[in-house]
């Protein structure tokens, strides 16, 4: 390890983002206990990546200088890379990709290798991607014992439960892309595969389209289903009814995705190797069986010169010149971070070392845009998009073509595409890829990836009830730039997240600091095509729908993105999710990473208690029983059995049970139930009550949230929206995955 020098400085670290690394990346003891603080951390990690210059004679770099480089850029947050390598860069785990693909054989032997292949590598920090593409279809014969087979949609299930068993004694939460090709007999089967919630809640999945298949939409054709073993014809269906069923799916509730896969491998540079068939958890990670790559974000926020000195066009702004220094050192990095991997499987470190494909991306592009004045739905913030992103994928080629000239180009060059296209040799078979950047982003206090903000300012609940308003602090220096600034107006837009209704600012504010849900979804598909022109991977992007989007719509998205060269994409219609990730816990208690609406079952035995109430309509006998000492089921008894009352007593139990047992919180059960009115209220000696349900509201809230601070009647969460199975706030779909902007949660990993 080289010696952490006595002068180094501490990163100045926002509140948000020393919780999310005492969280998740802070080394810790056997006890639990945090060994390492910001300074120690990055330097952890910069010193490991750079120990790897040693290994190269013709290095143009001493160690000792380029871990101070490293050091500079992370904990100043210019660069971040992926959480696999804060996690583990200098420990004793080692293994610093966060994205792998692995095959999925069609025999017993190689489906159940591929699950314990992805449980090794959840269990060190990665997500995993899979086509499911090679499993024969339902129904079909199986030489080998004369059954028949269960097809992938059953297969995917095993895979799903693994995950679900796995993650919690990983790093982190382990996650999944499911990919099944278009013309595999089983293809609706898979499509309707999220239909009932909380089944493959562990999945992303995405129909991979070919190009006959869109021509076939296009003709109101059919195309054929082809045997995943002899590929000769099986079957046909109407490319248009399939098209229209993945359409209406994707409406429904976000999945499955599209990826094109021609367009994928058009772009493989490495054909030779085989086909890309899957992608990385959030799609933008295209790989070949085997194959893992590490990712690294640059901040773009960091780039733009003082407003004061400028007053050219706001390509003017961006400097340039510090962009290239950053560019080439963060594409050593991630060279250097193939080397100091340890991986799960000799195969993956074979196919790594060969192909050393890394993916630079970048983050905080929302803020560039503030900063610059420029519009995110616009066409100059388009223009500036592909500028932005040729110059990162020219820098970095440059970069690689150097780190050739030191070290060798990689191994497989030879027989690349590059290589038959004449271009000069390089060090990486790839270099460019945008990631989903929702907790680097925290720790570098930018906004996410390449997505505009979802609200200029919100709300966060802390300690004692106290209630603060967060904004983003561009935001907040332009109001004051024009003083417009003040609490209320900063509680006004955390009420709504936007300002295109409030005509009392000024036009040119309401124009540059637009959200996710002001811009259209054709303008998101086109911020994601701007930035894939110039990307040698994909983009991972999330193209935002308002509730009151159609299925046409949808259909609208998938039809351009084929148009404008995007390699796949993901849609997300605003609280198309019914029911949320859901917590547990009354007051006190630290909420529990909860199972996506997956409803538990009733252990053999439990204990509980029965209160006795009187009410307008009779004495009640609410029984509460609990699993871990929170309620897990009620039983709600009033007068004689046959009477309507009882009857509706017995409904409200059992509604509130499969509440419990699904997971809601205790608060916002009561939060729901409190209040209700009734035709005979009764005064009881602490209030009244004034019905069935705000009698069982009491019980509730008088046995389990007893010291904290009072529930409002009808104040529960909007079961439309996700919350965070960890803090509470309101999950944001972006990136192809759940975020949480409060803490860093992310249901992708």
């Amino acid at each position: 390890m080289i010696t952490m020098p006595d002068t180094l400085p501490s990163p100045a670290l926002s509140s948000n983002a020393e919780k999310v690394l005492s969280k998740r990346y802070y080394l810790k003891g056997p006890d639990g206990k945090v060994l390492e603080d910001g300074r120690a951390l990055f330097w952890r990690v910069s010193s490991a990546i750079a120990q790897q210059e040693v290994k190269y004679d013709a290095s143009t770099w001493k160690e000792a200088d380029l871990a101070r480089a490293f050091y500079d850029m992370l904990s100043q947050g210019i660069f971040l890379p992926n959480s696999p390598t804060l996690m583990n860069a200098g420990s004793e785990l080692g293994q610093l990709s966060a994205c792998f693909v692995l095959p999925v054989g069609d025999s017993i032997e190689e489906i159940f290798d591929a699950v314990k292949y992805a449980a090794m590598i959840h269990k060190s920090g990665g997500g995993t991607g899979f086509s499911f593409s090679r499993l024969r279809s339902k129904d079909s014969r199986v030489g080998s014992t004369g059954g028949v087979a269960s097809g992938p949609v059953s297969f995917l299930r095993i895979f799903n439960t693994a995950t679900e068993q796995i993650k919690q004694g990983g790093t982190r939460r382990g996650a999944n892309m499911g990919i099944l090709r278009v013309d595999h007999p089983d293809i609706l089967d898979f499509i309707r595969a999220k239909e009932k919630e909380g089944e493959f809640n562990n999945f992303n999945l995405s129909v991979g389209l070919t190009e006959a298949f869109m021509e076939a939409v296009d003709a109101d054709a059919e195309y054929p289903l082809l045997d995943p073993h002899s590929k000769e014809e099986c079957g046909r269906l109407k490319a248009r009814e399939v098209f229209d069923l993945l359409v209406q799916k994707a409406w429904a509730s976000g999945d499955p995705g599209i990826v094109f896969l021609d367009r994928i491998n058009r772009d493989n540079p490495t054909p030779a190797q085989g086909e890309i068939e899957s992608t990385n958890p959030c799609g933008e990670q295209p790989l070949l069986p085997y194959e893992a790559c590490n990712l690294g974000s640059i901040n773009l926020a960091r780039f733009v010169r003082p407003a004061r000195l400028v007053e050219q066009a706001a390509r003017e702004a961006v400097d340039w010149q510090n962009l290239r220094r950053v560019i080439h050192l963060a594409v050593r990095f991630l060279d250097n971070v193939i080397d100091a991997s340890r991986f799960p499987l000799d195969l993956i470190t074979e196919r790594v070392r060969s192909n050393r494909k890394i993916g630079l991306g970048v983050m905080g592009w929302a803020d560039m845009l503030f900063q610059l004045g420029v519009a995110y739905n616009s066409q100059e913030s388009l223009d500036l998009a592909e500028e932005v992103m040729r110059f990162v994928q020219e820098e970095g080629r440059a970069a690689s073509v150097q780190l050739a000239r030191e070290r060798g180009a990689f191994p497989a060059f030879a027989g690349s595409q590059l290589a038959a296209r004449g271009m000069e040799p390089q060090r990486n078979a790839t270099i460019t890829t945008i990631a989903p950047t929702g907790t680097l982003s925290i720790i570098g206090g930018c906004s996410s990836g390449v997505e505009p903000i979802f609200a200029l300012c919100f709300a966060r609940n802390v300690m004692d009830g106290e209630r603060l308003v967060e904004v983003n602090p561009y935001f907040e220096e332009a109001l004051r730039s024009t003083n417009d600034h003040s609490p209320e107006l900063m509680e006004a837009v955390a009420a709504s997240g936007s300002i295109q209704d409030m005509d009392f600012l000024p036009a040119e504010l309401r124009r540059v600091f637009v959200t996710a849900m002001d811009i259209s979804a054709e303008a998101h598909l086109r911020m994601q095509a701007a930035f894939q022109k110039y990307t040698d991977n994909a983009v991972s992007k999330t193209v935002n729908l308002p509730n009151s989007a159609t299925v046409q719509d949808i259909e609208r998205i998938y039809r351009l993105a084929y148009e404008l060269g995007c390699k796949g994409v993901t849609v997300y219609r605003d609280g198309c999710k019914s029911v949320q990730v859901l917590t547990t816990g009354g007051a006190g208690q630290k909420p529990q990473p909860g199972k996506a609406s997956v409803v538990r079952q009733r252990p053999d035995m439990v204990a509980g208690f029965t209160q006795k109430v009187q009410t307008g309509l009779g004495v009640l006998y609410l029984t509460v029983n609990e699993v871990d000492g929170q309620p897990f089921e009620v039983f709600a008894t009033i007068g004689k059995s046959g009477r309507s009352i009882t009857a509706k007593a017995e409904a409200i139990g059992r509604l509130v049970s499969l509440c419990f047992r699904s997971g809601v919180a205790v608060r916002d059960v009561v939060a729901q139930l409190k209040g209700i009115g009734g035709e005979h209220p009764v005064f009881q000696k602490k209030g009244i009550l004034l019905s069935i349900p705000d009698a069982i509201a009491w019980v509730l809230e008088n046995r389990y949230l007893k010291g904290s601070q009072p529930v409002v009647a009808g104040s529960g969460q909007d079961l439309q929206h996700p919350r965070c199975p960890e803090c509470g706030g309101e999950l944001l779909f972006q990136e192809g995955c759940h975020i949480c902007q409060h803490c860093g949660y992310s249901r992708c990993g």
